[in-house]
């Protein structure tokens, strides 16, 4: 009885996240500097004592549900006023005084990943107090990066992802980042270290360095390191099974990392290198940097180092100005490139953005439409032939958690993969053979 009212009184958080991965590290240290500091969190949204709203604005289908979820939230405080709403993300990268103007119902806006605005903020405005003090107070959440970074609660994910790299220089002409997130700002090699050796010894087995462009970590620190030097350092912690990292940037992803990545056992054969386009003409008007002959001969090298790797792209369809035949350029290099997975989106204009100044969006929604249709019906023809030639292999996978009664992990490769079985096989690497494949998965039984 005691305890099942000691649950009732705890303040109670909800977590509400979109966006791009580095949202979701936020995310997680978010909820770990609460739990840590003696907050419960919440599955409903409508139960909370305080939701956090964690914002993504790349595309307008992105900031249309930020919006209609500030104004469910706006009705919800009408009828709590006890209520606390708190926006984090890039939506917050805008005029604060024309956000508090708009929804006046948000007690507080701070910057993406200042997690001591939150601190500072929730320290003077504590949430009814619990029963008995938390474990640690909550301003000592943020005294050191690697503290932040961790699932505070003494446990840490299987995998766990950790930003390297905060902002961006590129500046393409269809991006909003480097205006919510600024500039570059690399975390020092010693503190991603020590961060990363923590979560292993709270159970990670694997993490994923996170950047807006991660092949540009290192630029602005002492002495220069860079990606690859990280790497190394990272591949020596014992009980670390498997790094990854993303988002990479073709202009900048150096052939020094392709070495490394084949010489080092842990980093595994998977690649996110977006492509945005396959027509010269649109990539110039982009700001990307690279042509498709640069992009070619990149792909080329990656998969001579590393024959078998998984490669993952971006694509925009419908930049203003595109042609049928350079989206017919766009749609032959992916037959050419075969990518495992391709993230498609049809272009968005976003207000500040260099594209949104200078090009009409010209390219029918209809005509955009079509042509995303039809990169989505061959990505997945040539994602049914990849994943069939997994059908046999004995594959290395990373339990992660369960989905409709099946464990569920990924490959080296990134492939994620169903395994039926009665043991408990949480956040363990199994040994799987492949008996079916999908475009989207593939199935697997117990060796």
């Amino acid at each position: 009885m005691f305890l099942q009212e000691h649950i009732r009184i705890m303040p109670r958080y909800h977590l509400w996240t979109i966006g791009c991965q580095m949202n979701k590290a936020e995310s997680q240290r978010i909820a770990g500097m609460l739990t840590a500091a003696g907050y419960e969190e919440d599955p409903n949204l409508n139960t909370a004592d305080l939701v956090i709203l964690n914002t993504c604005v790349v595309r307008q289908s992105a900031e249309d549900r930020i919006v209609g979820t500030l104004g469910l939230l706006e009705g919800a405080k009408r009828e709590r006023q006890d209520l606390r709403i708190v926006v984090t993300g890039c939506f917050t990268a805008r005029d604060r005084t024309q956000l508090h103007k708009r929804f006046p119902h948000v007690d507080l806006f701070f910057d993406a990943g200042a997690y001591d605005q939150f601190a500072d903020w929730l320290t003077a405005n504590p949430l009814p107090t619990p029963p008995s003090p938390p474990a640690k107070p909550f301003f000592s959440m943020v005294e050191s990066s690697c503290a932040r970074a961790l699932q505070l609660d003494g446990s840490a994910g299987v995998s766990t992802y950790v930003p390297i790299i905060q902002g961006c220089n590129n500046f393409c002409t269809y991006c909003i980042v480097p205006y919510t997130r600024g500039r570059e700002i690399s975390r020092p090699l010693d503190e991603i270290e020590a961060e990363v050796r923590e979560l292993v010894s709270l159970g990670s087995k694997e993490v994923v360095l996170l950047g807006q462009n991660v092949d540009s970590y290192g630029h602005d620190l002492q002495g220069t390191p860079d990606l690859s030097d990280l790497l190394v350092r990272l591949e020596a912690i014992s009980g670390l099974l498997r790094i990854r990292f993303l988002t990479n940037h073709p202009k900048d992803l150096s052939r020094k990392l392709i070495r490394t990545m084949a010489e080092l056992d842990k980093v595994c054969e998977h690649l996110d290198l977006a492509l945005q386009s396959g027509d010269n003409d649109i990539l110039h008007k982009m700001g990307r940097g690279y042509t498709v002959e640069h992009y070619s001969d990149l792909v080329r090298e990656i998969r001579a180092a590393m024959p078998g790797i998984s490669l993952s792209a971006d694509l925009i369809v419908g930049f203003p100005g595109e042609t049928d035949e350079q989206f017919e350029n766009s749609y032959r290099a992916l037959e050419q490139f075969r990518f495992d997975v391709v993230h498609v989106a049809s272009y968005s204009s976003r207000p500040g953005t260099v594209a949104t100044r200078k090009f009409e969006d010209s390219v029918q929604a209809d005509v955009k439409k079509l042509r995303l249709q039809r990169v989505e019906k061959l990505q997945e023809e040539i994602a049914t032939e990849i994943n069939a030639g997994y059908v046999g292999n004995r594959e290395a996978v990373l339990i992660q958690g369960t989905r409709r009664g099946k464990w569920f992990g990924r490959t080296r490769t990134d492939k994620l993969v169903f395994v039926e079985s009665d043991k408990d096989m949480s956040d363990q690497l199994v040994y799987v053979t492949i008996a079916k494949a999908s475009p989207w998965a593939l199935q697997g039984s117990l060796d």
